[in-house]
């Protein structure tokens, strides 16, 4: 399994706007050959800050499958003009 870790900074005033829209956008992603689950969590420190965690089989399953799928260009559509910046995603495996 492999965790991959998204701090998303979304515009000011936009978060009711991005939290609808990642409702919409969750099906894209979660019809992807190797996705297992994602969670989205609000930042209770700072405001429009969020954190995604989406669990993987593989980490090509995301890299490969995910990003180069029509599936990904719609996720893409509805969510990256949101963010600033644009967040850094990194990919942890577990330790035990």
């Amino acid at each position: 399994m492999i965790l991959e870790v998204a701090i998303l900074d979304v515009k000011s005033d936009c978060e009711g706007s991005f939290e609808r829209d990642f409702v919409t956008a969750s099906a894209y992603i979660s019809a992807i050959v190797g996705y297992i689950s994602h969670e989205l969590h609000r930042c209770l420190e700072k405001k429009g800050r969020y954190i995604l965690l989406v669990r993987w089989e593989t980490l090509e399953a995301h890299t490969e499958g995910f990003r180069k799928s029509p599936q990904y260009l719609e996720w893409k559509r509805l969510l990256h003009h949101y963010y600033d910046p644009f967040p850094t995603v990194e990919h942890y495996s577990p330790i035990a």
